[in-house]
């Protein structure tokens, strides 16, 4: 039974992109922070060591959390996103990062 439930906390969860695009809008970004700390906790899961996401509220802490989840990002979809190219969509794009990254984490989770 452990083992079962250890195995769907390490798997990345399948969203729909569109849901990731839209609802940090609806929600006054409030989405986007659970969104980011949900798939920090299921990359961490998968081996990364992206660290707590308090950070995210940390003014220039905050690009130092960016940097790390990015290259986790890398290591869980191989390779798929670069971190440099991850953290550029994130950085500049937002809510259309988050979509594209989250399609690469779909990728993953089919297998």
């Amino acid at each position: 039974m452990f083992l079962q439930t250890q195995s769907k906390r390490l798997a990345m969860k399948k969203r729909s992109p569109l849901a990731i695009l839209f609802l940090p809008m609806i929600t006054f970004g409030i989405y986007g922070l659970v969104w980011y700390v949900k798939t920090k906790n299921e990359m961490n899961g998968q081996g990364t060591a992206i660290p707590t996401a308090w950070l995210l509220i940390i003014p220039f802490a905050n690009i130092y959390w960016f940097w790390v989840y990015s290259t986790g990002v890398e290591k869980v979809t191989n390779g798929a996103h670069s971190t440099l190219g991850n953290f550029l969509l994130r950085f500049f794009l937002g809510p259309i990062g988050m979509a594209i990254t989250q399609n690469e984490f779909n990728k993953v989770a089919m297998g």
